[in-house]
């Protein structure tokens, strides 16, 4: 399946690539730090920063974008996107920026232009909320984490 999406370059992202899908049967493309040049960005263990990207979309109706972690900067460094993942609705024009943190013991630098997270576009369904005094029964009732015996 496949959907066009309008994409806007801003102008502290007007020199880097658009984003792209890396393979044939991505899910997801990345998306790249527009970062200034001149001002690397250093995450030091523990702590976290938005990070621009120099891109706003215009989504159509019924979808979403999800920003996801890249599993290399994730494996590799333990970098990863703090609210994995970070949704995007198709009623936002703002910049889409990514909220990294660094989970490692060693700083992590971002320079303008590196891969830094991939974005999913996704079909999106709203549910009709329906209060009711009484939900039915199942099996499992209200066990909560682990109650399945699954590990």
């Amino acid at each position: 399946m496949s959907i066009n999406i309008d994409i806007m370059r801003l102008p502290h992202g007007a020199d880097l690539p658009l984003p792209a899908y890396q393979s044939a049967y991505a899910a997801g493309f990345d998306l790249v730090s527009a970062s200034p040049a001149d001002a690397l960005v250093v995450l030091e263990p523990g702590a976290a920063a938005s990070i621009p990207t120099g891109i706003a979309m215009a989504l159509p109706a019924g979808f979403e974008a999800q920003v996801r972690p890249r599993s290399g900067l994730a494996a590799k460094h333990l970098v990863t996107v703090l609210n994995a993942p970070g949704t995007i609705d198709a009623d936002y024009r703002g910049e889409i920026k990514v909220l990294l943190i660094n989970h490692g013991k060693m700083a992590f630098e971002i320079s303008r232009g590196m891969r830094i997270a991939q974005m999913v576009i996704a079909p999106v369904m709203q549910a009709g909320l329906v209060e009711v005094a009484r939900l039915d029964e199942t099996e499992r009732g209200s066990g909560g984490f682990g109650s399945t015996g699954l590990s």
